[in-house]
């Protein structure tokens, strides 16, 4: 799958929940197989064991700067045909995602895939053909913790944004806390915390991701796993 995690952001910079669901801490804790690799691991830790079962995810993608909501869009995904369907304000389209995205749908696509990767990155690290690094310890951006860290990165050819980097921090439940997008030109450094996590059917999401003042928050809403 093509790699598109900070195209909304960017772009922004430049110019509830109503699903059944139960408090995480709460939640029965997710064993991990630690023979596994530490992306499966960490993927796993997210509810990777329960995607199969899903038939339909609804969610709402929001970008706010400061106290403007800049960025808000509804999908609907069905993982088991790629039918995926996008509301953005009067407008209303659908398109199925193939290995072909027709030029007419490929705007539509690129919106699909940052918001989808925002959502459920951890899976992705299994799913995609990302590079993995060994697993290091160092403090977080954020929050100056110490914490385990990997770094996935993105080869230079293919994708939407090919060559990006995101160094992701997590602690021994390996839930991400923290990461950086680091982009491949090595001019832009993004660093926003993983927080608000809830169990959707299994699959554990962060609902808002911060930087580190505050001042930009990605978040989800009206999410719903069926």
């Amino acid at each position: 799958m093509k790699n598109i995690l900070l195209f909304s952001f960017l772009i922004t910079v430049l110019i509830s929940c109503k699903n059944e669901k139960t408090n995480l801490e709460i939640s029965p804790e997710t064993v991990v197989d630690s023979n596994m690799s530490i992306e499966q691991q960490i993927a796993e830790a997210h509810g990777l064991n329960n995607f199969d079962k899903i038939e339909e995810i609804k969610f709402t993608f929001n970008v706010k700067i400061e106290d403007s909501v800049r960025t808000s869009r509804a999908w609907t995904w069905n993982p088991k045909t790629d039918e995926i369907r996008l509301t953005e304000g009067d407008i209303s389209r659908t398109y199925t995602k193939t290995n072909n995205i027709n030029e007419e749908d490929k705007e539509l696509d690129q919106k699909f895939i940052n918001d989808s990767y925002w959502l459920l990155f951890p899976f992705q690290m299994v799913w995609s053909d990302a590079g993995i690094s060994e697993e290091k310890t160092g403090k977080a951006p954020i929050s100056k913790k110490e914490m385990n860290y990997l770094e996935v990165s993105y080869n230079d050819e293919g994708g939407y944004t090919p060559g990006d980097t995101y160094v992701i921090y997590y602690e021994d439940d390996l839930l991400l806390k923290e990461w950086i997008y680091k982009s491949a030109d090595g001019n832009r450094e993004m660093p926003t915390t993983w927080e608000n996590f809830e169990d959707f059917k299994g699959l554990k999401i962060a609902k808002s991701h911060k930087s580190p003042d505050g001042s930009f928050e990605l978040y989800f809403t009206d999410i719903e796993v069926n």
